[in-house]
């Protein structure tokens, strides 16, 4: 999920009466419910390396382990050397701070999970991507319900606690949502005599009601919209580009390292290529987000030099 709702859910842990179990409780449930997003340094080296580092090693499970230890030992630092100086009254407390941040940090592989880009949780044992295509990467109607429990807060905890209760409700509505559709997609196409070998069933923002289908079969790709207030409900069309890169270029492919990056995250890569030969241009784009590898943040575009 994005920032603004990481950082929101800290918040909003606080205010259900967190807060008062220790000095520094708000902070610590905000630093670490953002925490795993350290990999995002990885953008200094150039996207394709941070697509195939992100969401891996920072958010997997031996983070989960290692992570809330760092900032329990930083929060702590914070209070003695500086908290403390400033006029600081009661000390932290280092058991309750060690408590909220396995909590805050918990929090994020979390939510994470639920949206399609997906997330390494097994990281460093496993590279492994888990999809739960639950929730758009931003979804306002998430913000909306935080954003409402931590106003009413003010008259008490318990709206804070109402606004995380209706949110997980949600979720899990959600949730079953994308488990409904993709039986759908499923059902659809056996009727059609297809059999899918992968399906995914994207949200987007804003309606809960419209996703975007993905369908990987023998033949290729199948991409569309599934509305559950339309007739037909789902409508797909074949992707014209090849699944696999062509022959000419495979080898080419394997030795070009940004792309082998971008392959390393890409979920329903797909591959066209300009010219064959010298001097051509293969575009590689992932179908869950947007099928034009030209007008695509999901996609590169890579020289290629044939061998002499």
């Amino acid at each position: 999920m994005d920032p603004i709702t990481h950082t929101m859910l800290g918040v909003t842990l606080a205010q259900t009466g967190l807060k008062q179990r220790t000095a520094l409780a708000t902070s610590t449930l905000v630093v670490g419910a953002n925490l795993p997003d350290l990999d995002m340094l990885a953008y200094f080296w150039g996207g394709e390396t941070a697509l195939g580092f992100r969401r891996g090693l920072t958010h997997g499970i031996l983070a989960l382990l290692i992570l809330p230890l760092l900032l329990t030992g930083l929060m702590l630092f914070w209070d003695r050397a500086v908290r403390k100086r400033r006029g600081g009254k009661a000390p932290a407390v280092a058991r309750q701070l060690l408590l909220l941040s396995y909590l805050a940090v918990a929090t994020h592989p979390l939510l994470d999970f639920l949206n399609p880009y997906g997330m390494r949780l097994l990281a460093p044992f496993s590279y492994r991507w888990f999809y739960g295509d639950t929730l758009f990467i931003i979804d306002p109607w998430v913000w909306l319900l935080l954003v409402a429990g931590l106003w009413l807060a003010r008259q008490g905890p318990g709206a804070a606690r109402a606004a995380l209760a209706i949110s997980a409700t949600y979720v899990i509505l959600m949730a079953g949502s994308n488990l409904v559709a993709r039986a759908f997609v499923k059902r659809s196409l056996q009727a059609e005599g297809i059999v899918a070998e992968q399906v995914m069933t994207a949200p987007l923002a804003v309606t809960p009601f419209e996703r975007w289908v993905v369908v990987a079969d023998s033949s290729g790709y199948q991409v569309g919209m599934l509305n559950w207030f339309s007739r037909p409900p789902l409508q797909l069309a074949p992707l014209p580009y090849d699944r696999e890169p062509p022959q000419e270029v495979a080898e080419l492919v394997v030795r070009e390292r940004r792309a082998g990056r971008f392959l390393s995250w890409a979920r329903f890569p797909y591959f066209v290529v300009d010219a064959v030969g010298s001097g051509s241009r293969l575009h590689i784009g992932d179908a869950r987000y947007g099928v034009d590898p030209l007008d695509s943040w999901a996609a590169i575009s890579v020289e290629l030099q044939s061998e002499p």
